[in-house]
């Protein structure tokens, strides 16, 4: 090799020999004496000085290449010997997974041919090399813990879909998913394994053993007296289901675990460890040996203050060193055994890694000592070996593996040029570096240590029995106390140890994010930007495709380590610039949004498509921003779309038949289980035997059109001299010219908003599953143990029963507390909760500058109000079991600045998707749930709280309606006449024992905003009619579809050759009769706030609107309280699904509306609901006597006498309905009972001619203008609410009198 070094300028000042003439024959003495101690020996001796040996001729520099060739020829005579055939071995040297023919299904397997990952039902691949005499080993990495049998099989066995390794005879496997050994029958064997795991698998050819070891354990003999003899030869193989991955070390890489007396099928470079190791011995003799030219002798130096200058002779012997030294580095075996190891050991001396500049200097010496080429093979394996150790070594008290591993890629990191070039070709490109901003739940609790770290443990005992208010809370015991601070001890000491492994993944992002480079070119940061950015492209376009994305663990673990490097950075800017803002006050400035600086892949936007956007408000855009858009910019966008599209066909086109079959996802590498973690990988197929390329033809994902600012752009704006330039260009006049941050900085922090959208919310809400299971195991233990006390002393077989229930009880919960207390440290400690509070904050901040800009709000992504709705939800329910929202600083004045964008926003004609605005919707009745959030919506401005109110109040036609009534609803939950329950009061008299009842949020009523409806209903006069119209068309479908419902359900369940109906349709009868009673209670509380719309009978459409609600209310009375009716009959049906169905919520819900029209009005109004109610044909004072559970006496005669028939009466329900409430019930009665009597008494008897034509349930009562055609007022009112036309002759009416009939003669 010609090494650049030889050619490199040395100033003579450090490398010219000695020339007084006093010195010259001391100084060629010392060289020689130099060059001797380095060359005799591999490493210093104990007191670091090694004795010349005698040569025949002195050593000099000119014979020193001579000599390093003979002292590495010296065991190179096992050369010959290892390219001969070795006994017991077939096959290639190098042992490989057989893509070629060797397997059976879908597969993918890693460009190294080591790490396979499974695509079908059951696929089997074995290895290219066979063994037939001698003991062999391999090992197995388990990436993913599901169905897999791993072993050995000879090369007739056939495999299937459905038969794999371990299911023909001459194949032997071991599955650790089931913990059982396969060889056509199954017998259970061994322990279950987890992802990262290392199983061995051994075969003894001689003695006919097959045997497998699980993280270096023995699990015994598996299978003895194989099948041995002529023809038979064992290969590895495995089979493995969909999705599942393991990689594969035939002895490529050191053995992690191995055993004396088996060899690996492929022998380890024996002849080039031994040169490295020599090699590397003399490099050790150059670092700690120097020269001290005054006195002319050797002196051992300190390899901590070591530096590559001073005399010629260290350098020319490097040169000669790494001259054979580089071409080794570039082997996967050489630099997981020698180099790592090597540069784990300067490390292993303690202190911060900035006290070992030493693997600075060396990897000073490799950049310049080794060829390009030769560099960067060697830093891609190291990274590559360094990023495995660290995701697969086994988890240990103290994390000392794990902390081992992140120091040294720190201090790789932390030489400049090969962080760059790691950077531009390795990080993000080659492997999967987010891995190592990962911790990873221990799934073996023993394994990890955290019994002796958390040796007590405890679990809250926070759970009653559904339906039952726990009015007080259970003093907690003296031994439960000490218990609970005995486990709060060890998980700190969890935390102390997990954090120091956190701040060295925050130390590694810090160098990454670096922008103070010394060296030329693009800074570090802009490097990660770019990769950055594209990580986000990959995982937002390939939502549906699992193996492309980040795990959502991963991405969570990401997300923290991000916010902390950001605001570290942020804050650091600060310093320097005090006029910028600090990371608390920091935001992401609309500009980005819309400048086109930032590429946001094709991410919805809160006005639609960017391409309609920009042709729509290039005006605003102009304006506001000074931004143009020109005409042939927006058509080149449309062109580009499209060539694109063709692009992307033409590449698909262009792909293997085989991999179409499988359909364009798999060509993907799979981020899900890569085994290897690496990003390249094949499909292999049986279906077409055929090999994907390596890497995929360029498509669209690669592609990247990153719309971001070039280097000197980007450089020169991040100088904070040009703020309204580059990234920030297009500020709009609302926002301030004050500096914010870094420019660069404004980017990450829009990036790891993003990413919190992608996965991380989801994962957050997933990992409360494990606080779940404790409680519902603490919630069976408690039961279990109650039963034991109550348990007879005869009955021990019952006792013992419940003896063993406790125990697997008790074991299951000491390893989900301890689980709970890993998860809790890693993701919902108090440290992660601030960051997604400060994420939160900033959402909240971003979205009031773009709500600023006016029509440019449109250009904000959608993902924007999505976390900030997001990020609360998780703050309020994912962390409330460890820590409180309340504890957060400025916690009342966010919940404040949400609650106005939430208020202001759901209706936002600014925003287009129906997605967004449903979640906005959503988010908001979720608000006004809580005291703590509601009293935040009450705090916003009256102008905006006034706003909110009237577009809730607005027509229910044309918009999701739903979500609106159920907000005024909980507005009014606690204020409705027997509307205070917490629990459906009807399933806890007829099920008070079922855990499983549906609960509902504890009632906390608005009246101020209550007070704002009745204001806008009072003062707009046509704002009220048009709401309760349509709150009445609503209540009319829904009470009908349910109706219909119960009809198809009553006569599904009366067929004998059908006893079962479908759960869809019971789900949307259910959600009917909700959306029924919901209805009715915002109709009560429209009745009680502003009474005088129905009953004040000057103002237009009263008398309509109360005929109107008069009918419906009688039509719901006659349904659900006729005696054994279709009603009664569903309800006793007691079918799962319609728990919510019962006369009770709907019978309360009518009540309170004609209590408060006929009691709690003044005397004309009652007098007026009074006429109405009774006037509607469809009134039955039975169906109001059924209420307080008066019977009709000819219903008592007409039954049979029946101890179980109980009727329903509001009496029953003392609980929840006061005795004041039952007793105006009483007086509602009998009002309607005198009433009726008298209107029976005083009504004439009516001619057929003088009835309504059109319902014949009313007298004529007005006449048309200008026909002089005639009906009843409520017929004319209703159909003129939607029709001008007469009913009979099609005319346009102008008018509508009163029409009294003539005395005849």
């Amino acid at each position: 090799m010609t090494s650049r070094g030889a050619g490199t300028a040395f100033s003579r000042r450090n490398y010219r020999l000695s020339t007084e003439s006093e010195k010259p024959k001391l100084t060629g003495i010392v060289n020689s004496k130099l060059l001797m101690t380095i060359c005799t020996a591999s490493s210093p001796s104990a007191d670091g000085i090694q004795p010349a040996t005698a040569y025949r001729k002195p050593l000099t520099f000119q014979n020193l290449q001579e000599h390093l060739d003979k002292l590495l020829a010296e065991d190179s005579g096992a050369e010959d010997s290892r390219d001969q055939v070795l006994e017991g071995r077939l096959g290639p040297s190098t042992v490989v997974l057989d893509h070629t023919s060797g397997f059976e299904g879908l597969l993918l397997v890693d460009d190294d041919l080591l790490g396979v990952i499974g695509h079908s039902n059951f696929g089997s691949i074995r290895a290219t090399t066979c063994v037939y005499k001698g003991k062999w080993i391999y090992e197995v990495l388990i990436s993913s813990q599901g169905l897999m049998q791993i072993g050995w099989c000879t090369l007739n066995c056939r495999f299937n879909q459905e038969e794999g390794v371990g299911d023909t005879p001459d194949s032997y496997a071991y599955d650790g998913n089931r913990v059982r050994k396969w060889n056509v029958t199954t017998t259970n064997y061994g322990k279950s394994w987890a992802a990262g795991d290392i199983v061995s698998c051994l075969i003894d050819l001689d003695e006919g053993t097959i045997a497998f070891c699980l993280n270096g354990v023995s699990l015994g003999t598996a299978f003895d007296n194989i099948t041995r003899g002529a023809g038979m030869a064992y290969f590895p193989a495995i089979s493995l289901s969909f999705k599942e991955s393991v990689a594969f070390n035939f002895g490529s890489r050191p053995l992690r675990y191995p055993v004396e007396g088996y060899r690996p099928l492929q022998d380890p470079p024996s002849v080039d460890l031994v040169k490295a190791h020599k090699l590397l011995g003399y490099l050790k003799n150059v670092i700690h040996i120097g020269i001290d030219v005054l006195e002319g002798k050797l002196v051992e130096k300190d390899t901590s203050t070591w530096q590559l200058q001073g005399e010629p002779t260290v350098l020319i012997t490097l040169t000669h060193i790494f001259n054979h030294f580089a071409p080794l580095m570039c082997k996967v075996y050489l630099v997981d055994d020698v180099l790592m190891h090597f540069l784990l050991s300067i490390l292993e001396r303690g202190g911060a890694v900035e006290a070992h500049p030493l693997i600075q200097q060396l990897l000073d010496l490799m950049w310049l000592l080794m060829e390009d080429y030769e560099v960067h093979e060697c830093l891609k394996q190291l990274l590559m070996s360094l990023l495995r150790a660290y995701r697969f070594s086994p988890i240990i008290p103290d994390l000392g593996l794990q902390i081992h591993y992140l120091r040294l890629t720190i201090a790789v990191l932390k030489h400049e040029k090969s962080r760059k070039y790691l950077l531009n070709n390795v990080l993000f490109d080659v492997l999967r570096s987010v891995v190592f901003f990962y911790i990873k739940s221990p799934l073996r609790v023993e394994e990890a240590g955290l019994q002796e770290l958390i040796p007590t443990t405890w679990w809250p005992n926070r759970f009653t029995k559904e339906g039952k208010e726990s009015k007080e809370v259970k003093e907690e015991s003296a031994e439960e106390r000490l218990r609970r601070r005995a486990y709060d001890r060890g998980c700190q000491r969890l935390k102390k140890r997990i954090e120091v492994v956190e701040e060295l993944q925050v130390q590694i992002l810090k160098l990454l994010l670096s922008n103070k480079d010394r060296g030329g070119g693009e800074a570090s940061r802009y490097i990660f930007l770019n990769k950055f950015r594209r990580f986000l492209q990959e995982n937002a376009s390939n939502r549906g495709n699992l193996t492309v994305l980040c795990p959502p663990e991963y991405m969570v673990c990401f997300l923290h380590r991000l916010i902390s490097t950001l605001r570290c950075y942020w804050d650091g800017h600060k310093a320097k610039a005090p006029a910028a803002l600090s990371s608390e006050e920091a935001y992401v400035p609309p500009q980005l949004f819309y400048n086109g600086k930032v590429d946001y892949f094709d991410l919805q936007r809160l006005g639609g498509l960017l391409s309609h956007l920009k042709k729509t408000l290039k005006d605003d855009l102009a304006l506001k921003a000074n931004i143009l858009i020109d005409p042939a910019e927006l058509q080149a966008v449309t062109m580009d779309d499209l060539d694109e599209d063709e692009e992307s066909a033409t590449s698909t086109a262009q792909r293997p038949v085989a991999a179409l079959a499988i359909g364009g996802a798999l060509a993907r590498p799979s981020w899900l289980s890569s085994p290897t973690l690496g990003r390249a990988n094949r499909f292999l197929s049986t279906a077409a035997v055929s090999l994907m390329n390596p890497r995929r033809p360029l498509g669209t994902l690669e592609k990247m059109k990153a719309r971001t600012l070039s280097v000197e752009q980007r450089t020169e704006d991040d100088k904070g001299s040009h703020g309204n330039e580059g990234l920030l260009l297009g500020r709009p006049p609302e926002e301030p010219e004050q500096s914010i941050t870094e420019n660069s900085l404004l980017e990450i922090l829009d990036g790891i908003v993003m990413m919190y959208n992608l996965s991380v919310h989801q994962q957050l809400g997933k990992m409360v599953g494990v606080s779940d299971d404790v409680n519902e195991y603490a919630l069976a233990l408690k039961d279990t143990e109650e039963k034991i006390s109550r348990c007879p002393k005869r009955r021990r077989d019952i006792y013992e029963e419940l003896v063993k229930s406790q125990k697997v009880f008790s074991e299951k919960l000491n390893h989900l507390s301890r689980r709970l207390a890993w998860i809790n440290v890693t993701i919902y400690s108090k440290e992660k909760m601030q960051d997604i509070y400060w994420l939160l904050q900033v959402c909240i901040r971003t979205i009031e500058h773009g709500d600023r800009t006016g029509s440019l709000f449109a250009f904000m992504p959608e993902f924007y109000l999505s976390v900030a709705m997001n990020s609360y939800s998780a703050l309020k329910n994912y962390f409330s079991p460890v820590h409180s929202m309340e504890e957060l600083p400025g916690y009342e004045e966010t919940l404040t600045r949400l609650a106005a964008i939430l208020a202001k926003h759901f209706a936002d004609s600014r925003i287009v998707g129906t997605d967004i605005r449903d979640s906005l919707m959503q988010a908001l009745a979720s608000y006004v749930c809580y005291p703590h959030s509601l009293r935040a919506v009450e705090r916003i401005p009256e102008e905006q709280r006034i706003s909110m109110m009237r577009n809730l109040l607005a027509p229910y036609e044309q918009r999701p309606w739903a979500q609106t009534n159920w907000i005024l609803v909980r507005l009014w939950r606690g204020c409705g006449f027997g509307y205070r329950y917490t629990r459906l009061p009807h399933l806890l008299k007829t099920k008070p024992e079922d855990a499983n009842l549906p609960s509902l949020q504890k009632p906390c009523p608005s009246t101020l905003l209550q007070q704002h409806m009745a204001d806008l209903l009072r003062s707009d006069c046509d704002m009220a009619p048009s709401f309760l119209n349509s709150v009445l068309n609503q209540l009319n479908w829904a009470f009908s579809e349910f109706v219909g419902m119960i009809q198809e359900i009553q006569q599904a369940a009366e067929r004998l050759e059908r006893n079962f109906v479908d759960s869809r349709q019971l789900k949307v009868c259910a959600t009917c009769f909700d959306l029924s009673v919901s209805l009715l209670r915002v109709l009560e509380m429209t009745v009680t706030l502003a009474p005088e719309i129905f009953l004040d009978w000057s103002r237009p459409s009263s008398e309509l609107l109360l005929r109107r609600l008069a009918q419906l209310l009688n039509q719901v009375l006659n349904r659900v309280t006729a005696e054994r009716n279709l009603f009664d009959r569903v309800v006793n049906l007691r079918l799962p699904g319609l728990e919510s169905v019962d006369h009770y919520p709907i019978l309360v819900a009518v009540t309170g509306i004609l209590v408060r029209l006929l009691m709690d009005t003044d005397f004309q109004g009652a007098k007026r609901a009074t006429a109405v109610l009774l006037a509607d044909p469809c009134f039955q004072l039975r169906s109001i006597q059924y209420l307080l559970g008066h019977a009709e006496p000819s219903a008592l005669a007409a039954m049979p006498p029946s101890a179980d028939k109980r009727h329903f009466s509001l009496h029953t329900y003392t609980d929840y309905i006061s005795l004041e409430e039952l007793a105006k019930v009483e007086q509602m009665l009998n009002h309607l009972s005198e009433e009726s009597k008298q209107a029976a008494a005083s009504t004439l008897p009516t001619s057929e001619e003088d009835l309504c034509p059109i319902c014949y349930a009313h007298p004529i009562s007005a006449i048309f203008r200008p026909c002089s055609h005639k009906s009843c007022k409520a017929c004319i009112n209703q159909h003129l609410m939607n029709n001008k036309d007469c009913f009979f002759c099609k005319a346009t009416i102008t008018g509508v009198d009163d029409f009294i009939k003539p005395v005849s003669s």
